[in-house]
């Protein structure tokens, strides 16, 4: 179980409230620390669903990939902008929203 690797889980930035606005989100312990400690709510079913896929992903049940997509449909759910992060030629990262 590699669940800091970043190389499966397309990197995130989620436009949250609170001290810290801007969250990046590049590995599976990175999607886990925000849907447990950074969340606004967690009550939806897109979260709980979120919640559940990060864990099988982390247990190597699932690719990190289908983690990712249930990040976006929780953030959706719950009103949270999602920024895509596009590395460019020059191993730089490009926001697009």
């Amino acid at each position: 179980m590699n669940w800091r690797r970043c190389g499966d889980f397309s990197p995130l930035m989620l436009v949250v409230s609170g001290r810290e606005k801007y969250r990046h989100v590049a590995s599976l312990r990175e999607m886990a620390e925000t849907l447990m400690l950074g969340w606004p709510s967690d009550d939806g079913e897109e979260y709980v669903t979120a919640v559940k896929i990060c864990l099988d992903a982390i247990l190597g049940k699932l690719p990190a990939q289908d983690a990712r997509a249930a990040l976006i449909r929780a953030a959706e759910e719950a009103g949270i902008p999602v920024i895509a992060v596009v590395a460019n030629e020059s191993s730089q990262s490009v926001f697009a929203g």
